[in-house]
C-alpha cells in the first residue's frame, strides 16, 4: 500500500509539472479538506453508511474553451458499519474503516468563471485491506454464517467515474461529488470462499472544501 501511494505521489508530481508546461499561469494549485459518506452496495450482508475524512491536492488549468482540466491526488479514510453478534447473544455494529489513495483526471466546465464549475471524469483508487477492531474479529456478521474477519481482505484496486460541482470565489471553493465503484470491490473474497459469490460497489459522497494558492 505504501509503495503504491508513493508511486501515485510520483505520478501526480509528474501531471503537475506537465500542466505547469502547459498552463504556464493559468495553474491554480488547490489544497483540499473535507469529509465523505461512504455505503457499500451489498446482497451478501447488511451495511450502514458512515463518515470519513478526506485531504489532498489539485491542479486546476485552462483547458479548452469555456473547459478547464482538473488534476487530483486524495487520501481518505473511509467507513461503514455492519451489524454483527458478539459470543451469540450482543447485539453491536462493526466499524469498517478503510484508509486510500485517489488520483483523478476531471474535465470541469465553467459555467461561471472563478465562481461555478461542473466536474466529470474518472479516478483510481488503491486501497489496503479494510481495518476492524481486534475485539470484534470473531464477531457473526447478522443474517449469514460470516464472521468480521473473514470479509476484510477486498480489491486492492477500485475504479470511480464522479460527478460533482465547485462554488465559490477565486481562492477559496466548496466541491461536492459523488462517485461510484464500477468495479465489484469484494471480487478479492471470491478466491478462498467462492460458494458466497460475493459482490459490492462502492459509492462515496464527498464534500470538500478547496483553498487556491
Amino acid at each position: 500500500m505504501q509503495k503504491i501511494t508513493f508511486s501515485l505521489l510520483v505520478l501526480f508530481i509528474s501531471l503537475s509539472l506537465s500542466a505547469q508546461y502547459n498552463y504556464r499561469d493559468a495553474n491554480r494549485i488547490g489544497i483540499t479538506i473535507g469529509a465523505n459518506q461512504f455505503d457499500l452496495n451489498t446482497d451478501n450482508f447488511p451495511t450502514n453508511p458512515e463518515m470519513g475524512w478526506n485531504a489532498g491536492l489539485s491542479i486546476r488549468g485552462n483547458f479548452y474553451n469555456n473547459w478547464d482540466m482538473v488534476y487530483a491526488l486524495q487520501f481518505s479514510e473511509t467507513n461503514f458499519t455492519i451489524p454483527t453478534t458478539k459470543a451469540g447473544v450482543v447485539s453491536e455494529n462493526v466499524n469498517y474503516k478503510l484508509a486510500a489513495a485517489q488520483i483523478a483526471l476531471q474535465l470541469s466546465y465553467v459555467i461561471i468563471e472563478n465562481h461555478l464549475t461542473l466536474e466529470i471524469g474518472p479516478l483510481v483508487q488503491v486501497n489496503g485491506k479494510f481495518n476492524i477492531d481486534s475485539e470484534q474479529q470473531n464477531n457473526a456478521i447478522n443474517g449469514t454464517t460470516l464472521l468480521a474477519k473473514d470479509i476484510v481482505d477486498i480489491s486492492r484496486f477500485n475504479f470511480y467515474p464522479t460527478i460533482g460541482v465547485t462554488a465559490g470565489v477565486k481562492h477559496f471553493r466548496v466541491n461536492l461529488a459523488y462517485q461510484y465503484g464500477i468495479n465489484n470491490m469484494l471480487d478479492n473474497l471470491n478466491k478462498d470462499n467462492a460458494a458466497y459469490n460475493f459482490k459490492g460497489n462502492a459509492s462515496i459522497v464527498n464534500a470538500n472544501v478547496i483553498f487556491y494558492l
